[in-house]
């Protein structure tokens, strides 16, 4: 497709590995890399960031709205959840649609994503709705050649880049500083393990919220059969008094994209890569 061809570079491994498909084809003289800043994110996302768009080429705009997601839940009474996070709409979505709308021209523009072959069907959604606004929405690596995350970090270091250290510290994703209001109980177990610090301020931030709204939790407990909001600092104490919890409720962060849950351990199709 001939003219703009716009990446959402979040700062993970898969926009990286969907822009540098998107160069290859199309060239970078067009080429523009989106980041929407969520302002909590880790460190080591802006060098990252930095190194990865200088090895694909092309522009990067870096944008945010000004808030945290601690800002908008404040703002709007509502604590963001695994069903519904204002902060994806807000903080991402939005904003990025306010910039295209602004900068670019949906009949002679491409937008894509770095949603992978594991999770097209979180794609479809997206490309549908935007498909009826005018847009044209794409996901470079639900194309072939299939390729799954550890040959994504292959070639990233093959390219001489160090992966983000949040996926070296064993995240899924490399957004919000490690932390996400998608995510699962195993997620947060996780996060007090390796980053007890930023645990602390998750757990501080939504202890303030509940103060303000109420019996709200980002985490839900399904034990015994029925569902409940399950603080952090309660899951804290579980972990602390090493009672069993949750280890494979991970969740999933998407914010380009729906709330539908990650498939579990993905295998590649017949015919391979």
């Amino acid at each position: 497709m001939s003219g703009r061809h716009v990446v959402m570079f979040s700062g993970g491994v898969g926009s990286w590995a969907a822009a540098k498909r998107v160069a290859e084809r199309h060239g970078t003289d067009r080429l523009t890399l989106v980041f929407t800043d969520t302002l909590i994110e880790d460190a080591d996302l802006y060098r990252f960031l930095g190194e990865a768009a200088a090895d694909v080429g092309g522009e990067l705009v870096m944008l945010a709205d000004g808030r945290t997601p601690w800002d908008v839940f404040r703002q709007t009474k509502f604590l963001g959840n695994t069903r519904v996070a204002k902060c994806s709409h807000l903080l991402k979505q939005d904003v990025a649609n306010d910039w295209l709308e602004a900068n670019c021209d949906p009949a002679s523009t491409a937008v894509y994503v770095g949603i992978d072959w594991t999770e097209e069907h979180r794609f479809t959604r997206i490309r549908d709705l935007r498909a009826a606004q005018g847009w044209t929405y794409e996901a470079p690596l639900c194309e072939r050649p299939l390729v799954v995350k550890e040959q994504l970090f292959d070639a990233l270091r093959d390219s001489g880049i160090r992966p983000p250290r949040l996926y070296e510290l064993g995240f899924a994703h490399n957004n919000c500083g490690g932390g996400c209001v998608k995510a699962g109980i195993g997620h947060f177990a996780h996060l007090y393990r390796v980053l007890p610090d930023v645990f602390a301020e998750w757990e501080a931030n939504e202890a303030a919220l509940r103060q303000q709204l109420g019996n709200v939790a980002i985490l839900r407990d399904r034990a015994g059969g029925r569902t409940r909001p399950l603080p952090l600092s309660e899951l804290r104490n579980r972990l602390c008094a090493g009672q069993p919890v949750d280890l494979f409720d991970i969740g999933g962060c998407g914010c380009f994209l729906d709330d539908a849950p990650l498939p579990a351990s993905p295998s590649l199709p017949e015919g391979g890569l």
